[in-house]
C-alpha cells in the first residue's frame, strides 16, 4: 500500500503540506513574539509552539503516543537529552512534551532578521560557546527569568541519525545538568525515522512514540561524575529503541 500511495502523496506533500508549514510556522512565529512580548513568554512558547506542532503534525498525518508522561512534571525544569532520527521530531517534541522549552543558541543567531528577535522573546537562550562561564552564567539568568517549568533541549547527538542507531554524545547537556543541579530527563522518539530519513527529502506518513523516562537527579553531582551522568542517561535512552537499533551500529 505504502508503494502504490507513495508518489501521489509526494504531490501532496510538496503541492500543500510543506506550503502549508512554512505558512503557520510565519503565523505561529510571529504570535509568539507578540504574546512573549505582551503577556510572557511561558504563555507563548507553551501555547502558540504545541499548536503549531500539533496541526503540522496533524496535516501529514503523524498520530503520536506518550508513555510516561507523568515523568515531565510542569512545576519542575529540567535538561532535556531526546535522541535525533528526523526533522519530525520536532513536532513531537513540541507538540507532546508539556514543558516550556528552550534551546540553548550560538550567540551569533540573535543577528538573524527575524528569527534572532523572535528566539529571543520566546526566551531561548543565546550563548558564547567559546567562553563556556558565559554559557553557564546565560543558562543561570534564563531559568532565574523564566521561572520553573522550563526544559532546556538538547540533542545530545548533535545531529539526526542516518541508520538509527545512537551515535556518540557530546557533553554539552550533561555539563549544563550538573552546573545548575537540574534533573536531566532522558526522552526517547520512536518512529520519525520512518515518516523522513534524515537527509532525506521523501516524505510519508506514520506513527511516532515519545517516551519520557523517570528524570535523572543530578544533586550533588560533579563535572568528575559527567562521564557516568552521559552514559546512564544513554543506556535509558537506547532502552526504548526497537531491539535491531539498540547495541553498536553496525552498518560500518
Amino acid at each position: 500500500m505504502k508503494k502504490l500511495l507513495f508518489w501521489p502523496y509526494q504531490l501532496y506533500a510538496w503541492l500543500i503540506f510543506l506550503p502549508l508549514v512554512a505558512l503557520l510556522t510565519l503565523i505561529f512565529s510571529t504570535l509568539t513574539v507578540l504574546f512573549a512580548s505582551l503577556v510572557n513568554p511561558h504563555f507563548a512558547s507553551r501555547v502558540f509552539a504545541a499548536t503549531w506542532a500539533k496541526v503540522c503534525a496533524s496535516l501529514l498525518p503523524v498520530p503520536v503516543t506518550v508513555e510516561g508522561r507523568e515523568n515531565a512534571m510542569r512545576e519542575r525544569s529540567y535538561v532535556v537529552a531526546i535522541n535525533h532520527q528526523s526533522q519530525i521530531d520536532i513536532l513531537v517534541i513540541y507538540g507532546w512534551l508539556e514543558l516550556d522549552l528552550k534551546w540553548v543558541m550560538k550567540k551569533e543567531l540573535r543577528k538573524i532578521p527575524g528569527i534572532g528577535m523572535g528566539c529571543e522573546k520566546a526566551g531561548h537562550i543565546f550563548v558564547d560557546r567559546k567562553v563556556p562561564k558565559q554559557a553557564a552564567r546565560a543558562i543561570t539568568e534564563a531559568l532565574a527569568r523564566l521561572g520553573d517549568g522550563i526544559g532546556i533541549l538538547f540533542f545530545p547527538e548533535g545531529t539526526r541519525s542516518l541508520s538509527g542507531h545512537l551515535l556518540p554524545f557530546k557533553k554539552g547537556a550533561f555539563r549544563t545538568a550538573i552546573d545548575q543541579q537540574l534533573p536531566l530527563l532522558p526522552v526517547t522518539v520512536v518512529g520519525t525515522r520512518n515518516i523522513l530519513p534524515a537527509k532525506s527529502l521523501r516524505i510519508f506518513p506514520g506513527r511516532a512514540r515519545m517516551i519520557i523516562h523517570p528524570p535523572i537527579e543530578t544533586a550533588g553531582m560533579t563535572v568528575a561524575q559527567m562521564d557516568e551522568l552521559m552514559s546512564e542517561t544513554r543506556r535509558v535512552i537506547e532502552s526504548a529503541l526497537p531491539a535491531e537499533l539498540q547495541g553498536p551500529d553496525g552498518a560500518g
